[in-house]
């Protein structure tokens, strides 16, 4: 799906693909843009089969909801709509799970990416990921809210061992999880040519950040590098659902 919105300070050019990777029998991910109000998301759900896709869902629903269709202003009202969608989203699954108690854990980790008139702001919460891409760097936005990430953070295991733990797929913070959440708002400016990438885990925990900055170094069109990350990710394994959002500003 390929998506561009003018009318805002820049011109947004979004695509989004998922795919269900080599070895999962579904796909738990969910990814949604939405252009005319300039957002756009992923969420990898947690929990297994209708549970996981039914989480990941929900957040995608609860955005379009809180977000609606019209550009946003400003940087704190996009700010307290990527708050208010979080919030949301947790309350959907949270009361899912009370009327279906046979789906109790589930959940989803997301990404939320708001551009504004001058600048964005992104709400992360679990181990999926934003970057961004700018002069033929990336820069990995998001911290992952994982075990690994606080075992590495607090310098007991290195780079090397935390790519390979055994462990390296439980995470600290979910939605629809926990009543309330902590969830990680970023903001920032934006500039002419940057490239933002949303993803689930089933890209990072297959690649590393250089060969996703070698494919992005190439400057296809956004579909065609989608492709070429799905790929490059199942060609090391597919082992989970792949999603990857790519957002422009032209």
């Amino acid at each position: 799906m390929i998506a561009t919105v003018r009318g805002f300070m820049h011109q947004l050019e979004i695509f989004g693909r998922t795919d269900t990777g080599l070895v999962r029998p579904n796909n738990e991910d969910t990814f949604a843009l939405n252009p005319g109000a300039g957002y756009c998301l992923v969420a990898d759900g947690m929990g297994g089969a209708a549970a996981g896709e039914t989480a990941s869902r929900l957040f995608a629903e609860a955005s379009a909801e809180i977000l609606g269709t019209s550009q946003i202003a400003d940087e704190e009202e996009a700010a307290g709509k990527v708050q208010k969608a979080f919030q949301r989203a947790n309350e959907l699954i949270l009361a899912h799970v009370q009327e279906n108690p046979n789906h109790k854990g589930m959940g989803c980790t997301a990404e939320l990416l708001v551009v504004h008139t001058s600048g964005y702001v992104i709400g992360h919460m679990g181990d999926s990921r934003t970057y961004r891409f700018r002069n033929s760097a990336l820069k990995q936005l998001t911290r992952d809210h994982s075990l690994v990430q606080d075992q590495l953070d607090r310098g007991l295991i290195s780079a090397e061992e935390a790519r390979n733990h055994s462990m390296r797929n439980v995470v600290l913070r979910a939605v629809g999880v926990d009543p309330a959440p902590a969830l990680d708002t970023l903001r920032g400016p934006v500039h002419k040519g940057d490239l933002f990438l949303l993803c689930s885990d089933g890209l990072t925990d297959m690649v590393t950040d250089e060969s996703i900055e070698e494919v992005l170094k190439a400057n296809h069109p956004l579909e065609t590098l989608a492709d070429q990350l799905i790929e490059i990710a199942k060609q090391a394994g597919g082992r989970d659902n792949i999603t990857v959002v790519l957002a422009k500003i032209l």
